[in-house]
């Protein structure tokens, strides 16, 4: 009985530390998300650097509203957001996100967001 107890206890504590860092990551991805729409680069800028990260690693892994982060950044409008987004991604993962496609046929053509992209792309 008191083995059994004491397993429980173990199993109980290694849970509450497996799951800690999954909330402190969706609050931090609820974070970029927030300031992604509300087009604060600086916050955005601030929050990775305060956490050491660097976009181009976590950027796959951050979903906004079930869109991308570029995307949920034209979707705001959010001009500034989007173009330090764009400038820490690789071109080649910028010309291969098929965001410009999207946003053609979401009715987001006429985006300045769509200018930086095209020009990251070339590069």
């Amino acid at each position: 009985m008191k083995a059994k107890l004491i397993t429980l206890a173990t199993v109980i504590a290694a849970t509450s530390f497996i799951s800690a860092p999954v909330a402190a990551n969706d609050q931090l991805a609820l974070s970029i998300c927030s300031y992604v729409a509300a087009d604060s680069k600086n916050n955005l800028r601030k929050t990775l650097s305060d956490n050491r990260l660097r976009l181009r690693n976590v950027y796959d892994g951050i979903v906004c509203d079930g869109l991308p982060l570029v995307r949920h950044a034209i979707k705001h409008n959010a001009a500034d957001a989007a173009g330090f987004i764009i400038s820490q991604l690789p071109g080649s993962q910028v010309a291969a996100s098929g965001d410009i496609e999207w946003a053609t046929s979401n009715g987001f053509a006429a985006s300045p967001i769509i200018a930086a992209i095209k020009e990251r792309s070339a590069s």
